[in-house]
């Protein structure tokens, strides 16, 4: 039995039918839905570890499934759409979405982006070469327990997709350290940088949204113009 289940969302039938013949074929379980309805019922029942969803799709779309599905769970969201303006990836990413790829694409491209996906989302893994940094990461009331996965911030729980953990993780055990936005998608995507300002920029804006009093005037992650971003000592 496969230790990974992916639920497909398309209402095109054939790149559902290909989606899947692709998962299974790299031993990954595989649910199908026509719609973000379906695709939210199919959530009730079933443990799912990540969820590739169309954009434009009857009854309920995809900016509309990944709002809702955010409300409830963390489960990381592949984006797919047909449309290649930024716009629809900036709206996609805004509402939760975890990464996004353009039809027609890549199937080697797309498992290598479901697997990095999955190993995010199961594993939430360390980068070895610090590991010796500690289980617990604490920046003035912002703590990261890398046992539990939980971020708190004066207590208060946070709830952070696996992407938006990683890139905090990240720049937490690399306090006052800048990386470019070319560093961050490297490290935590997994994945070679292209395009990657605007996947970047607006996983930076949530996390601050859920961590900062006043994410227009941060006091943890800041902005080093020209440059990247860092974790305020």
């Amino acid at each position: 039995m496969s230790k990974y289940h992916v639920l497909v969302v398309d209402d095109d039938i054939d790149i559902l039918g290909a989606i899947e013949i692709y998962l299974k074929s790299e031993g990954i379980a595989v649910s199908t839905a026509r719609n973000g309805q379906e695709a939210l019922e199919l959530l009730k029942e079933k443990e799912v570890h990540l969820v590739i969803l169309d954009v434009m799709m009857p009854l309920m779309d995809g900016i509309q499934a990944t709002f809702k599905i955010r409300e409830q769970l963390n489960v990381p969201i592949l984006m797919l759409s047909a449309k290649t303006e930024d716009n629809d990836k900036i709206i996609g990413l805004n509402v939760g979405a975890d990464d996004y790829m353009t039809k027609p694409f890549n199937p080697l491209e797309l498992i290598a982006r479901v697997k990095s996906q999955l190993r995010r989302y199961t594993n939430l893994g360390r980068f070895s070469a610090e590991d010796n940094e500690g289980e617990k990461l604490c920046v003035r009331g912002l703590t990261l327990d890398r046992t539990t996965k939980e971020v708190t911030v004066e207590g208060e729980d946070v709830r952070l997709t696996p992407t938006e953990y990683k890139i905090l993780e990240l720049l937490m055990l690399h306090k006052g350290r800048v990386f470019s936005i070319d560093e961050i998608y490297e490290k935590v995507w997994k994945d070679a940088a292209f395009n990657a300002d605007n996947a970047v920029a607006v996983h930076i804006r949530r996390i601050r949204e859920k961590i900062e009093i006043n994410a227009k005037d941060p006091k943890y992650i800041k902005v080093v113009w020209g440059i990247g971003y860092k974790m305020e000592k």
